[in-house]
């Protein structure tokens, strides 16, 4: 299926690496304008470099932490400043925690619910009163699989992730009446620079340490982030116009809710 998204303008958020790059890049290549949002301005920069190169549309970068209100302001009103509209939102910034409950400090506790939960819902609300105008709008909140099946010593993560699958049924249903649909994409094993770090503290090949992990997916076999881009892309497409609400695992098959 080709995906024509040449009149749409996109934020993602986390995008210099792993999913958010792949869902920037699959947006671009796909005609979108794209605004790249991440912390850290040397990956920003060769990001923006890298999806340009094969972007049909334009492609800018933008600094900052999503934990943070006055950063999620500056990067949407960078976003205006070079579209003059923002179409789509992917809220995908925010690294996995995971600890025993007892362990877990308030001061952890609020980073956590500030980096995936507040962040989602400042820049949508940001971007939701011109979609409604426009009647038109996607926002994609990327989670993960343990949102519908936490598992212990999953928080503070999978708590936040479970907040964030409510606010998009909520918003879901509260855009729908204005054509801004929402859903949500849930991440199970999928190709990222957190599984090299961790299989780098458990002393193990990295090999190893997928081998180990697939054992569990019937796919058997690690997904890809370019797999994950290509659903996103359809989800912020017309031809997913009767999509809203929904929280979709990526996951081979791994959750055991479905």
């Amino acid at each position: 299926m080709q995906i024509d998204l040449s009149s749409r303008a996109a934020i993602v958020t986390g995008g210099s690496k792993g999913l958010g790059y792949a869902i920037a890049n699959r947006f671009a290549a796909s005609g979108a304008d794209v605004l790249v949002a991440a912390r850290g301005r040397e990956a920003l920069d060769a990001a923006v470099k890298s999806i340009s190169a094969g972007a049909k549309g334009r492609v800018v970068g933008a600094q900052g932490d999503v934990g943070k209100a006055d950063d999620i302001k500056r990067i949407f009103e960078e976003g205006m400043r070079a579209f003059g509209k923002i179409d789509i939102v992917v809220n995908n910034a925010g690294t996995s925690r995971n600890a025993a409950f007892e362990q877990i400090t308030d001061e952890v506790w609020h980073e956590d619910l500030e980096q995936k939960l507040f962040a989602a819902i400042r820049l949508t609300r940001l971007a939701w009163p011109q979609m409604k105008e426009r009647r038109w709008g996607r926002v994609i909140n990327v989670l993960n699989i343990g949102a519908k099946a936490p598992r212990a010593g999953s928080a503070p993560t999978t708590i936040s992730r479970a907040a964030g699958m409510a606010l998009t049924k909520v918003l879901s249903q509260e855009g729908a009446p204005h054509n801004i649909l929402v859903n949500a994409m849930l991440v199970g094993f999928i190709e990222a620079d957190q599984h090299v770090q961790r299989a780098a503290k458990e002393g193990i090949a990295l090999a190893d340490y997928i081998a180990r992990r697939v054992k569990d997916i019937p796919l058997r076999r690690i997904g890809k982030a370019e797999e994950f881009a290509n659903l996103a892309c359809f989800l912020v497409s017309d031809a997913a116009s009767y999509i809203a609400g929904t929280a979709i695992n990526v996951d081979g098959g791994h959750s055991p809710v479905v």
